[in-house]
């Protein structure tokens, strides 16, 4: 697996390496909440449509397209003011935004599960609509600034690295990895944030 490893990481191809890079640069971007993270993460998300095609992740591919969408609308939302001149805070999801966010993945992975099981001839539906449904519901959460996105990172990467691996893309399933370590100091930060200013 070592020795797996390292030949992946040698045979890594100059587009995989730079759509690693400015991944890893979004997600700190985030955590700190510098609106940089969405221009970083269209460049990510956008060379990534293509690796996910290749691969037969088709799932994968088509989050990354949504990806690029809500990269759109949260610079967006996180850009412009409220009515009361405020700019979107952090804030923790209320019970029925919990609720709706489990019903949003619940029906994303059965609808993308039987998608690819019907549709395609990806190897891994299962676990490929899992990582993409999961971070669909992040991405949802990340562009309210919701806390709990970094929950549903979590859960994203924590399938996709052992994905991208099984499919030859070790630089990317390291990528995952580093993103892993990312959003649970994400979780972390912006959990304090929120005490912090409670406490104000």
């Amino acid at each position: 697996m070592w020795q797996q490893l390292l030949d992946g990481l040698w045979a890594t191809t100059p587009l995989e390496f730079i759509a690693v890079v400015f991944g890893i640069v979004s997600v700190l971007l985030s955590r700190i909440e510098h609106i940089g993270v969405y221009p970083t993460g269209i460049i990510n998300t956008g060379i990534y449509i293509y690796l996910s095609l290749i691969a037969g992740l088709y799932a994968e591919a088509s989050v990354n397209t949504y990806y690029t969408v809500m990269s759109v609308i949260g610079w967006v939302m996180w850009s412009k003011q409220r009515s009361d001149g405020e700019k979107l805070h952090i804030s923790a999801s209320t019970p029925t935004e919990w609720r709706n966010s489990l019903i949003f993945f619940v029906l994303s992975w059965v609808v993308l599960w039987y998608i690819l099981q019907k549709y395609t001839n990806s190897t891994v539906p299962l676990a490929d609509a899992f990582a993409s449904a999961t971070a669909y519901t992040g991405m949802w959460l990340m562009a309210r600034k919701k806390l709990e996105n970094w929950l549903w990172w979590i859960a994203t990467n924590i399938a996709a690295i052992p994905l991208y691996f099984i499919k030859g893309y070790v630089f990317t399933s390291f990528q995952y990895l580093v993103f892993l370590v990312l959003a649970v100091m994400g979780w972390v930060e912006w959990r304090a944030r929120i005490k912090a200013s409670k406490n104000i």
